[in-house]
C-alpha cells in the first residue's frame, strides 16, 4: 500500500501546491492513509489519477472548495480537468470517498483547521434537550464540553 499512497499523493501534492494549500495537502493525504487502511482497500482497483482526483474533491467538498467566497477556491470542473477526470467519473469516485470515510458537508472530522472557527457543527452541543452553540455558554460549560471531547478546542471569547 506504501507504493499506491506514494503515487496518489504525489499527484494530490502537486494539484495543493498548484491550486490549493499545505493544509489541504495534509487533510488529502490523511484521507488517502485511511482509504490505504480499509481492509480491503479500495485503492488497490481501479486508476490512481481518478483516486487522486476523488479524494481531493471530497476533502474540496467538506470544506466549501467549490465555493467563490472560499480561499483557496477551485471550481469542480477545473478539478476534475486538472486530474484528467471526466466529470462524471470523479464525481461518482469522490462520493464513493465520501461513504467509505462518512464524510459529511462539514464534517468536524474533515474540516480544515484554519475553518474549523466557522464550521456550526464544532459547536453545537446539547444541553437539557436544547442544541445551543457552545461558544455562547459560559467558560465552565466550554471547558467540560471540550473534556468530554464536545468541542474541537476552547474558544477564544
Amino acid at each position: 500500500m506504501q507504493d499506491i499512497f506514494s503515487s496518489i499523493t504525489k499527484l494530490t501534492d502537486e494539484f495543493s501546491n498548484r491550486y490549493l494549500n499545505e493544509e489541504y495537502a495534509e487533510f488529502i493525504q490523511y484521507a488517502v492513509a485511511e482509504l490505504c487502511r480499509k481492509r480491503p482497500s479500495p485503492l488497490l482497483k481501479g486508476n490512481l489519477n481518478i483516486w487522486a482526483c476523488a479524494v481531493t474533491h471530497a476533502i474540496g467538498r467538506v470544506n466549501y472548495l467549490d465555493d467563490r467566497t472560499q480561499t483557496p477556491h477551485v471550481e469542480t470542473a477545473k478539478l476534475y480537468e486538472a486530474f484528467g477526470v471526466k466529470p462524471s467519473t470523479g464525481h461518482a469516485k469522490s462520493k464513493q470517498v465520501r461513504t467509505l470515510l462518512k464524510m459529511i458537508h462539514s464534517d468536524v472530522n474533515w474540516t480544515l483547521p484554519s475553518r474549523m472557527e466557522n464550521n456550526p457543527l464544532a459547536w453545537m452541543i446539547q444541553i437539557n434537550g436544547f442544541i445551543v452553540d457552545v461558544r455562547t455558554q459560559s467558560k465552565e460549560i466550554q471547558e467540560i464540553a471540550y473534556e468530554k471531547g464536545l468541542i474541537p478546542y476552547m474558544p477564544e471569547k
